[in-house]
């Protein structure tokens, strides 16, 4: 069992606070799901600058197969951030090496090679998930809050379990409409109000883990690598929101956008 995540890697950098940390939306599944037992592979590009040099040396220290993350010739991207309490506030986006990112032969056919492949909407690996799921693997998207952009209903048919960051009051018929373009399930999560799925049959739902929250960068991240962890170990979909819940509980009680969780 492997699993791939391409996509956006970046440093996020809290100027206010001195802080930074290697993160990107990928780069989080990808550590939360190593740290559960499942080898991983990152598939994205870094800068040739010192802080994609850090990257590369955190993410092999995670034990995370960075044999196909490229180094482009420029800056690693950053995101600036900022807390209003303990929830996170994104500032401005500077992709640096990502604003035009290609992603080779060589690592569409290296993603190819494993079990499921996860990416998200900033990942701009979309135009691949036809190919990939076509080859034979498992596929999942996190499309955040960007419910409504054009890509998710391009996108959909080439997913089979999809991801959104939804109002809970919405949440069940904007499933249902999102199911019928061809996942095989469709996650609603809400914050502290749980997560909502639905397979097409009928709706699952699970609340939260008691946390004391320090911030919640990667929570979502970290969720969606606890589901599709339950998932592949064979698991149904209500043990698969508990364990995102789970992983996801851990992840919000520190600082930084990743702990040890095992």
């Amino acid at each position: 069992m492997r699993v791939a995540a391409i996509g956006d890697n970046c440093i996020d950098v809290y100027p206010r606070l001195g802080k930074q940390y290697p993160t990107g939306n990928v780069v989080d599944f990808a550590v939360n799901m190593q740290q559960l037992g499942i080898p991983t592979s990152v598939i994205s590009v870094t800068g040739s600058d010192e802080n994609g040099q850090w990257m590369i040396e955190t993410l092999k220290a995670e034990g995370l197969d960075t044999s196909h993350l490229a180094v482009g010739d420029g800056a690693t991207a950053v995101t600036y951030m900022d807390m209003n309490g303990k929830d996170r506030v994104h500032g401005d986006y500077v992709e640096g090496v990502l604003e035009n990112v290609v992603f080779s032969r060589d690592q569409i056919d290296f993603a190819s090679r494993h079990n499921l492949v996860h990416s998200a909407f900033w990942g701009k690996a979309d135009s691949h998930l036809a190919e990939l799921k076509a080859n034979g693997a498992l596929i999942s998207f996190d499309y955040a809050t960007k419910s409504d952009d054009p890509l998710v209903e391009r996108t959909l048919p080439m997913v089979d379990y999809a991801f959104f960051s939804l109002q809970k009051d919405t949440a069940k018929e904007y499933l249902e409409h999102a199911w019928k373009f061809g996942p095989k399930v469709v996650v609603g999560t809400f914050g502290v109000e749980g997560s909502l799925a639905f397979d097409g049959k009928q709706f699952y739902t699970f609340g939260v883990f008691p946390a004391v929250v320090e911030n919640t960068v990667g929570a979502g991240d970290s969720f969606i690598a606890g589901f599709m962890y339950a998932i592949l170990q064979g698991h149904g979909i209500e043990q698969a929101l508990e364990t995102g819940a789970r992983v996801a509980a851990k992840v919000v009680e520190t600082f930084e956008p990743w702990v040890k969780i095992r």
